[in-house]
């Protein structure tokens, strides 16, 4: 499949209220540039002062400039069978796609985003904008925040990491939504306008009736994901299914899977019975051996009889935690059945173990770090907010934990800390904890990132 390397220039920062000024085209077959398609365009509005000095496009250079309706078609045979391509793909392919959609056009590619593949590809760089990788990579750029000059040297770049990826970026390409594949209900317009934001969605089918609750870090891409399903023969159908979609912003991801829980168990859809997988697969488990060691093992939480100390998503990862975190309480791996065989765990080789697993070490003490560990696990007794991301800049969310009871959640101003933390209960919304909640709590803490805990 060929590749269009595109570039446009615009009067704004926004495809809703902006208009194109200049576009340039570059079609690769994965070797080189064989074709070029580069033009001013009439935006027919005038074009800011901070634009013109940004890209030095003026009114007087664009006036006798073809307008885009007038080179629709010569854009739509050049991109015919490609992959559409941009640096910050998401500007350029919503600029051009919301072009075509005032001339009626719904203009849909396969799209890839060469900030994130070149992330990937060639990790390491300091900065990944067009003009920075350009330069740490010897890429010349002639006629900078021009549409011609950026798209070449976008070209350039995509050359250099299509050749260097052995699965030539294929795991990079966004493939759209087909319009003919989802529900006729469905306006493929609403999905467009989805956010790319953390929060919780609902699909409902035809006669309004809720038969799906989902939650993600980015909607859109999540229900994007949904409506291309094809994988599995029930997620078929529910797309099929799908005629409306709703959705919820949290900003948080531990008030989405709250949420998400709770709605669950209140509305209970259909498909979400039907769909089923529990993200809780693995338990991470105490008990006694025959010497009196107590161990950690890993198991299935279904064929599970007691309640585990804590929830994983794979095996894999349960034991890594395990082996990661067991090491810096002291804890042995032969005990824990993270290093297999007989004799003394690699960590008392190193000094890192006491000797648990040959006797050098009393159960009684042992037992102790295996105690902390487990400490560590559990909010049991704590009164604490969870402090992580609002709906909106100016907010910031919070989740009470009292008295090693959940409370409830609830959004406060970003101002709010001028107030005592014993003073923030006015911000939340009280809810109710079950296993499911307690889990999710335990999961969020131990695993995610960038929120702040605030003891009381």
């Amino acid at each position: 499949m060929p590749f269009v390397i595109v570039d446009v220039e615009t009067t704004g920062g926004s495809p809703k209220h902006s208009k194109i000024t200049e576009i340039a085209l570059y079609k690769y077959d994965g070797n080189a540039i064989i074709d070029e398609f580069v033009t001013l365009i009439n935006p027919e509005q005038a074009i800011p002062d901070f634009i013109v000095r940004l890209t030095g496009i003026t009114d007087s250079m664009v006036k006798k400039a073809p307008k885009f309706y007038e080179v629709a078609k010569s854009i739509l045979a050049f991109c015919e069978g490609c992959v559409f391509v941009a640096h910050n793909v998401g500007f350029d392919y919503g600029m051009v796609r919301n072009e075509f959609r005032s001339l009626g056009y719904d203009f849909r590619l396969p799209y890839l985003c060469t900030v994130r593949a070149s992330r990937h590809v060639i990790p390491g760089y300091e900065s990944y904008s067009l003009g920075n990788i350009s330069s740490a990579l010897n890429i010349s750029i002639d006629g900078r925040h021009r549409a011609g000059g950026d798209a070449l040297a976008t070209a350039k770049l995509f050359d250099i990491i299509y050749k260097k990826d052995p699965n030539r970026l294929a795991k990079f390409i966004h493939h759209e939504v087909n319009p003919k594949s989802i529900h006729p209900k469905l306006d493929i317009n609403t999905i467009d306008e989805l956010p790319e934001k953390t929060g919780v969605y609902r699909f409902y089918d035809e006669y309004n009736r809720l038969i799906y609750i989902g939650k993600s870090k980015n909607i859109k891409k999540r229900v994007e994901q949904h409506l291309r399903n094809t994988s599995t023969a029930k997620g078929e159908i529910m797309r099929q299914e799908i005629a409306r979609i709703a959705f919820e912003l949290t900003g948080s991801e531990l008030i989405a899977m709250l949420l998400e829980s709770e709605l669950i168990k209140q509305f209970k859809p259909s498909f979400n019975r039907k769909l089923r997988r529990s993200i809780f697969t693995y338990g991470l488990f105490d008990e006694p051996n025959e010497q009196g060691y107590l161990s950690l093992k890993v198991a299935l939480t279904s064929k599970a009889v007691a309640t585990p100390l804590t929830y994983f998503n794979s095996n894999k990862e349960a034991n890594e935690y395990l082996k990661n975190r067991g090491d810096h309480f002291g804890l042995c791996q032969r005990i824990n059945g993270v290093y297999p065989g007989q004799g003394s765990c690699f960590n008392h080789s190193v000094k890192l173990c006491s000797g648990a697993c040959v006797g050098l070490e009393l159960p009684e003490e042992y037992n102790k770090k295996v105690e902390r560990f487990i400490a560590s696990l559990r909010y049991d007794d704590a009164s604490f907010y969870v402090v992580d991301k609002g709906r909106h800049r100016n907010e910031k969310s919070l989740t009470l934990i009292e008295n090693g009871t959940y409370k409830g959640y609830g959004y406060a101003p970003y101002h709010f800390n001028q107030k005592a933390p014993l003073n923030w209960k006015d911000f939340i919304h009280t809810k109710h904890e079950n296993r499911d909640i307690r889990s999710i709590i335990n999961l969020y803490l131990r695993k995610a990132t960038g929120f702040r805990l605030v003891k009381l």
